[in-house]
C-alpha cells in the first residue's frame, strides 16, 4: 500500500486512516479486533479515535473505544506497525470542552492507560475552546513532547482563522505548532474546508485526514429515501442528505461506480484521497465486507472525467 508523508511529521499512512468512533459502539469487541486484523493484513496502519469515543451511548462513560484498541495492540504485539490518533477536549463529564494545561496532563495519562501504551503518534485538540488560549494549549503538547507521551500535535474543527492564530501563537512563544488538521469533509460536505483552510493548509504543509467522509453513511448510497433511514443507528444522521443535490451526487456516484466496477461509497472516498491538501479520508466499518470495501477504495485511482463529473454533481 502506498504511503503518504502527514504534512511536516515523519509519520507516513496508508491513504485511508480506519475510524475506531464504531469500536465498543456498533461494532463489539470480537467484531472489532476481526476488523483491525483486516485492516493492517491489507496494508494499511492509521487508526483514528478519541477519548470520548463512544460517550453518546446510555451508559458509556468514553474511552471504550480506546479500550479496545488498547487491547487489541496488547494482544496482537503491533504497536509499531500502526499510527494511533486519538484526541482529547471534548466533555467527558466535566460539563465543558477543555483545553486547559491542568485538563489536558489527566486527559493523556487516561487515553495511555486505555490505549496501553506509552505515547500516541497524534494528539489533536478535538474541539476549540474559547476559555483557554492557544498559548496554554500548546504550552501543555510541549510539556507532552518533551516527557515523550505523545509525537506531534494537531487540531480538528478549526476555521482558517483559528487555525492562523494558532500558528501565529506557535511562531511567536516558540511552541508545537498543529502539525495536522481534521476537519469535516466529503462530496457533500465541502464549504468549511474548500477555500482558506484548504490554502492555508497547502501553504503551510499541514497535514489532513478528513472525518464524516461520506456523509454519516449518505455517500455509501444506501439512503435514498426516508424509508430507508432505519437501516442503521446511523441512519437519523442522514435525513438532511436526502434532497435534490444528494440525490444528483448519488447519481453521479452511480454513474462512475459503474465504470469502475466499484461501490458508490469505495468512489467517494477515492474521490477524496485525490482532493489537493487532503492526506487521507476517515472511513470506519462494521463488518468484514465493509472493511473490504474500505480497503479497495484506498488502490482506487480515478479519472480526470471520473472527478469532473463529481464535482459538477456536487456544485
Amino acid at each position: 500500500m502506498q504511503k503518504r508523508r502527514l504534512g511536516r511529521t515523519d509519520l507516513s499512512i496508508a491513504p485511508l486512516v480506519l475510524g475506531g468512533n464504531v469500536f465498543g459502539w456498533t461494532a463489539d469487541e470480537k467484531t472489532s479486533f476481526d476488523l483491525l486484523d483486516r485492516f493492517v493484513d491489507a496494508g494499511l496502519n492509521a487508526i483514528d479515535t478519541a477519548d470520548s469515543y463512544s460517550r453518546w451511548i446510555a451508559g458509556h462513560q468514553g474511552g471504550e473505544s480506546e479500550t479496545i484498541i488498547g487491547r487489541w495492540m496488547k494482544n496482537r504485539g503491533n504497536r509499531d506497525k500502526v499510527v494511533v490518533i486519538t484526541k482529547v477536549g471534548s466533555d467527558m463529564g466535566q460539563g465543558k470542552r477543555d483545553l486547559s494545561a491542568a485538563y489536558i496532563e489527566k486527559a493523556i495519562d487516561a487515553s495511555l492507560k486505555r490505549l496501553q501504551v506509552d505515547s500516541v503518534d497524534l494528539y489533536l485538540s478535538h474541539w476549540p475552546d474559547p476559555a483557554t488560549p492557544y498559548e496554554e494549549t500548546l504550552g501543555a503538547y510541549q510539556k507532552l513532547l518533551d516527557k515523550g507521551k505523545i509525537r506531534y500535535a494537531g487540531a480538528s474543527n478549526v476555521d482558517a482563522a483559528q487555525l492562523r492564530a494558532a500558528l501565529d501563537v506557535a511562531s511567536l512563544r516558540g511552541l508545537p505548532r498543529y502539525e495536522v488538521l481534521q476537519p469535516e469533509y466529503n462530496l457533500y460536505d465541502r464549504s468549511s474546508f474548500d477555500g482558506p483552510l484548504r490554502d492555508l493548509c497547502v501553504t503551510e504543509d499541514i497535514g489532513v485526514i478528513t472525518y464524516f467522509s461520506l456523509a454519516k453513511g449518505f455517500l455509501s448510497g444506501k439512503y435514498r429515501s426516508e424509508a430507508d433511514l432505519g437501516k442503521s443507528p446511523r441512519g437519523g444522521g442522514v435525513k438532511g442528505y436526502l434532497n435534490t443535490r444528494g440525490m444528483r451526487i448519488l447519481s453521479a456516484l452511480d454513474a462512475v461506480s459503474a465504470r469502475h466496477s466499484a461501490k458508490p461509497a469505495e468512489v467517494a472516498l477515492a474521490w477524496v484521497m485525490a482532493r489537493p491538501g487532503v492526506t487521507a479520508p476517515i472511513a470506519s466499518a462494521t463488518t468484514l465486507d465493509q472493511l473490504d470495501s474500505l480497503v479497495h477504495a484506498a488502490s482506487l485511482q480515478l479519472s480526470p472525467d471520473d472527478i469532473a463529473e463529481l464535482d459538477k454533481a456536487s456544485a
